[in-house]
Parts: C-alpha cells; sequence; structure tokens
C-alpha cells in the first residue's frame, strides 16, 4: 500500500479504525488513539515505525511477522484490538483527560459484551488516566473488568524511546506467558 500523502494525512485527522474484535478472544489489545497514519490506512498501528506488529510476533503471539493490512487475521490467532479513544490525531497528547476517562468507560463496556480473557492496554500514561490510576505499573494489575484480567503494556510507537524492540517484545511475552 502507498504511503499516505500529506493531504491524505491531514484529512485523516478525528477519523476512526474499526475494532477488531470478537468473542472468545485470548487478548484484547488497546491502543491509546490511531495516528494520523492508521486513519488515512484504516489500519491498527499503521504507521512505519511502530513496534506493535514485530513486538506481537517477536513475544510469540503470531507465528509470522503481520503487516497492518492484515490485522483482520488477529482473531484467528485469538487477539483483538481498539482503541481508548477512537479519533486519530498526530499525537496522543492531543487527547484530553476527558476523552481518556471516557474511552475507559467504553472499553470496560466492550470487555462486558466480548468477554476476552485479557484486556492489554498499550500505553501506561494513558492507563493511569483513563483508570484514574496514578500509581500503574507496566504488567498485570490488580484491578478486573468484570472478572476479565487487566495487563498495562508499553506503548509502541516508535516516539517511546524507554522501551526498544527486545524490551518491548520481553513485555509482551511476559503477557502471552501469563496465559498458560
Amino acid at each position: 500500500m502507498p504511503r499516505p500523502t500529506r493531504a491524505e494525512l491531514a484529512a485523516a485527522r478525528d477519523r476512526t479504525v474499526p475494532d477488531v474484535i470478537g468473542a472468545g478472544l485470548a487478548v484484547l489489545f488497546c491502543g491509546i488513539n490511531p495516528s494520523l497514519y492508521s486513519g488515512a490506512t484504516g489500519r491498527h498501528f499503521a504507521r512505519p515505525g511502530n513496534r506493535f506488529w514485530p513486538a506481537l510476533h517477536l513475544s510469540g503471539f503470531t507465528p509470522r511477522l503481520l503487516d497492518p493490512g492484515e490485522q483482520g487475521l488477529l482473531t484467528d490467532y485469538g487477539l483483538g484490538v481498539t482503541n481508548l479513544v477512537a479519533r486519530a490525531t498526530a499525537r496522543a497528547d492531543e487527547l484530553s483527560d476527558d476523552e481518556l476517562t471516557r474511552g475507559g468507560h467504553r472499553l470496560r463496556g466492550l470487555v462486558a459484551e466480548y468477554e476476552p480473557r485479557v484486556v492489554a492496554v498499550v500505553g501506561i500514561t494513558a492507563y493511569r488516566v483513563a483508570f484514574a490510576a496514578p500509581k500503574a505499573v507496566i504488567g498485570a494489575q490488580a484491578e478486573l473488568f468484570e472478572s476479565v484480567r487487566v495487563w498495562v503494556l508499553p506503548n509502541p510507537s516508535g516516539l517511546n524511546a524507554h522501551y526498544q524492540l527486545p524490551d518491548l517484545a520481553a513485555e509482551f511475552r511476559r503477557l502471552r506467558e501469563s496465559l498458560g
């Protein structure tokens, strides 16, 4: 797929990307919100440099590296993906705390409806705001959404310099191994 032009990226502001979700998932991954690149392409974690797809593969969630255009295959592996906030922005810091909190309520509703084994929020800062958990850390959380376990993973954006791909994949692997 060709890279979106500047005009296409600008036009993608506030677009949404449909959830990839179904009943009986092992893990429902929840991003913060779509990038403009994702909004322009209609694909989750689509921006080149985003490490979500490589981390999924390197951690053993998928048998091969998937392209964002293959996001529909996630459910075949017992995985799904959604976002706290549906609208595309250039940067996550464009979102208000209120939007993140409303997104947290929406996520709880999705979890109640689809009942994945685990919901994994990718982005510790967004998780802390959305769920009023200022001391939350990466990994399993004490809180459950209904009876569903909650896990927080580092943001896979290429802008997150705190986690290089091997470290990010190791955190994803910890989640996968917790599934048994």
